[in-house]
């Protein structure tokens, strides 16, 4: 089993999160990437895998699979155990749609933070002003998940993929100076049991390491 990675990407972390929490052993490959050119030139072999290009790329002996959603699908359908899907269909569904949320909802507002922090064009009013919507987005994102949390130790009842999207997710909103508000108590008890984890406090070192490690080249 082989996985190409970027070393900053947000999306190869749920992967490499969800391998360890099954312990699928594999070949981790971390493609080229800069803070200047970022990812171009493309690695040849995403380039030729993946027809966006994009890291996570997993490859099972025959199968190839891209896109951290559909990566996550395959693993647990190939190798059930742990699960990190839940049993119930209602709680399936609460999963996946928190799982999507992390993608769709939580994603931009942090994408807007690491263009405007990460890649700063000059602090002109618009960059000001995008970085300051997406601060009051993940906030209202922040709360809104502290409500979802109430009397449950993981967003689906166990550790699922809810919790390994959304947590690789809130952590880069607080990297990027977009942290929970502190009276959000089920998010900070949630964000304690969460970054506790073996698979989650490994990978998301890694990422903060070279993070810095891009900061300061």
């Amino acid at each position: 089993m082989r996985l190409y990675s970027g070393p900053l990407s947000l999306f190869s972390a749920k992967t490499r999160i969800a391998l360890a929490e099954k312990g699928l052993q594999h070949e981790l490959i971390q493609v080229g990437w800069s803070r200047a050119d970022r990812y171009l030139p493309y690695h040849p072999e995403v380039e030729r895998l993946n027809p966006k290009k994009q890291v996570p790329v997993l490859i099972d002996g025959d199968v190839t699979v891209y896109d951290s959603t559909l990566i996550a699908e395959y693993l647990e359908e190939r190798y059930p155990q742990p699960p990190l899907f839940p049993r119930s269909i209602e709680e399936r569904v609460r999963c996946r749609r928190q799982e999507a949320a992390a993608d769709e909802l939580w994603f931009p507002f942090i994408w807007d933070l690491i263009e405007t922090r990460f890649y700063p064009n000059a602090g002109d009013a618009p960059t000001v002003q995008r970085a300051a919507a997406a601060d009051r987005g993940l906030a209202e994102l922040f709360a809104r998940l502290d409500r979802d949390l109430a009397g449950r130790d993981y967003y689906c009842g166990d550790f699922t993929v809810a919790d390994i999207g959304t947590a690789v997710f809130a952590t880069a909103a607080a990297t990027m100076g977009a942290a929970p508000a502190p009276e959000l108590h089920n998010v900070a008890a949630w964000f304690e049991r969460v970054s506790a984890r073996p698979s989650v406090a490994t990978v998301m070192a890694d990422l903060q390491a070279a993070a810095a490690s891009a900061l300061a080249a």
